[in-house]
């Protein structure tokens, strides 16, 4: 009883195997795909059409979903947008054949969130949907408080204990990516990569030159500086406790 009772113990301590629903029309990319993510730790339920993957997001609890560019029936961007219109926001990344940069650019505007071109490795592919499932689980919360800050996601407003403070759009979304990572150092490819959301690196100051912008916004003089520059690394909303 004793060893039964320990057991199941351990069974309620075991990570759960994250929920991967795969949509894709290639027969062999689908079985190949499934076998190794399983290998790797994960559910894998598989779909074949755009039509049948949304049926299955709409209804199914997944923790991240992989999906074709290119489907019968409904086009994955389409079932991107789909999901999103009815508040359901689970990770998505867009495979594509397709490696232009207007075709990966359109994938993020559907809703997408990671886009991979065919062919790819396993490696990759996993790593990604990995770094999918480490992304904060709050994104769906309409108001952010970090310290003194509180960010309204609807009404699109910020203010610091009282003071309205005005932001650009740009600014907005590096604020909110900030908030959502406080007391974390955050380089400036995350930052490229995650607000500007560029899939490569150019040589640019366009980092510097927006939280230069931000921080003169959201710490005023009197206040205590929140958006700090840490060296040789990146920067940080640093909240106190």
């Amino acid at each position: 009883m004793e060893n039964t009772e320990a057991n199941e113990g351990q069974m309620d301590g075991m990570a759960r195997a994250p929920n991967v629903l795969f949509v894709e029309d290639d027969d062999r990319l689908s079985a190949e795909v499934a076998e190794e993510l399983t290998v790797r730790g994960f559910a894998v339920r598989l779909e074949r059409t755009g039509v049948a993957g949304l049926e299955a997001a709409l209804h199914d609890p997944f923790d991240v979903i992989v999906i074709d560019r290119m489907l019968p029936e409904l086009d994955g961007l389409s079932v991107i947008e789909s999901l999103r219109t009815q508040n359901i926001f689970t990770p998505v990344l867009v495979l594509s054949a397709l490696s232009a940069v207007d075709d990966r650019v359109n994938g993020l505007k559907a809703g997408g969130d990671d886009y991979l071109t065919k062919p790819f490795a396993m490696e990759e592919l996993a790593a990604r949907l990995e770094a999918l499932l480490r992304r904060p689980n709050d994104t769906r919360a309409t108001m952010l408080r970090v310290g003194p800050i509180e960010m309204d996601l609807i009404e699109r407003t910020v203010s610091r204990e009282g003071r309205e403070i005005e932001l650009l759009p740009r600014e907005f979304r590096l604020l909110e990516y900030l908030m959502r990572r406080p007391n974390q150092v955050l380089t400036r490819t995350m930052l490229l990569e995650d607000v500007w959301n560029y899939r490569f690196i150019p040589q640019t100051n366009l980092v510097d030159v927006h939280i230069g912008k931000l921080r003169r916004k959201i710490d005023a003089p009197d206040e205590m500086p929140l958006i700090q520059s840490i060296r040789g690394a990146g920067f940080m909303l640093r909240v106190p406790d």
